[in-house]
């Protein structure tokens, strides 16, 4: 019965995978020029160093000082018109339409007896649509926990004109997909500054697939963030994309031109291992949920997040769901991932 629910799931998760045949295999790219506004690069021109070893030496400078790499200016220009958010992103790009942070807020109902003023920013998986997750924002804010989905960078309101997808936000470009990474964790914790214009004095976290790795970079560097969930969790960003059914297109071009031990280094300062043991000194409540069928967040790199939570004694609790990446959002399954998400937060927000 056991092989034979496992071989359903993958067919399942493979038809569901597949649907999308707008995937493109992009040209490999170091992205350079993307490194220019990074607080690591200032001061540190590239000098005789080849695209790799320069690459490799931004990344060590970022890991030791990345307060810096995430740090960020308040925006001034918040603007809430309606139940939509907006404002300038503090990380410029070339692209006008990504420069808008949008969030869509779904305030839970005014309560007087309520003592904390509680709520959680949700942000996306990968290539999620403007309407997805928002659901799960109504659910928290029935449950008395005002939610704010965030719009990934190049995704959805911020995607530019030339695309169908959003393949800027991780691709077989090195160094954009790094800049998109430090973009989603600087407007985060923007968004964090204006929840707390507002009076929220308990913010949470939960994060979707892609927005799993944007949560958990961003808690690791702020301690605001107390409760998080990471729905869908796994290791080096490298080795997702490298072992994924869902990126085997991005793979393509990466194993053509660097291995994945070169590429975790090029990658490292966005990668959620990197960070562990500075998030685990920090008084936080996690979830982890990951699915036992995943063929895109395999299940042997969630595992290692589990593992390294045991053994740092962080304060957690793990789930593990009887499907894969893509199922976890069909029925029944994404009632049941719901309940996990929303009763942890209620618990402990």
């Amino acid at each position: 019965m056991k092989a034979a629910y496992a071989r359903i799931m993958r067919n399942w998760e493979n038809q569901l995978c597949f649907r999308a045949t707008n995937r493109v295999v992009r040209p490999f790219e170091w992205g350079l020029e993307w490194a220019k506004n990074w607080p690591c690069a200032k001061g540190h021109p590239r000098n005789g160093h080849s695209p790799e070893e320069y690459l490799r030496e931004l990344n060590q400078l970022g890991v030791e000082n990345s307060d810096d790499f995430f740090g960020y200016k308040t925006p001034t220009d918040f603007t809430l018109d309606g139940k939509l958010l907006r404002f300038t992103s503090p990380v410029h790009t070339p692209y006008p339409a990504n420069n808008v942070v949008h969030g869509q807020w779904f305030p839970a109902a005014p309560n007087p007896r309520r003592r904390k003023h509680k709520a959680v920013i949700v942000l996306p998986h990968w290539n999620a649509t403007a309407g997805q997750h928002g659901a799960l924002c109504a659910g928290m804010a029935k449950l008395g926990m005002s939610a704010l989905r965030i719009s990934l960078p190049y995704h959805d309101y911020r995607m530019p004109a030339e695309l169908e997808r959003a393949d800027y936000a991780v691709s077989s470009n090195i160094g954009r997909t790094i800049d998109a990474t430090r973009q989603a964790v600087i407007d985060v914790r923007a968004i964090a500054d204006w929840l707390e214009q507002q009076g929220y004095d308990h913010v949470g976290l939960c994060g979707t697939s892609l927005g799993s790795c944007y949560a958990y970079l961003a808690s690791a560097h702020d301690s605001r963030f107390r409760v998080n969930v990471f729905n869908h969790c796994s290791t080096y960003f490298a080795d997702v994309v490298w072992e994924g059914l869902s990126t085997r297109h991005i793979r393509k071009s990466l194993e053509a031109n660097i291995t994945l031990e070169q590429l975790r280094e090029a990658w490292a300062m966005i990668s959620p291992p990197i960070y562990r043991d500075r998030y685990a000194l920090q008084a936080k409540k996690t979830l982890f949920i990951y699915a036992k069928y995943d063929t895109t967040f395999p299940p042997h790199l969630s595992k290692q997040v589990i593992d390294h939570a045991r053994e740092t004694q962080l304060d957690h609790k793990s789930v593990v769901l009887p499907c894969g990446h893509y199922t976890l959002g069909e029925a029944p399954f994404k009632f049941i991932d719901g309940y996990h998400i929303c009763s942890f937060l209620k618990r402990h927000l």
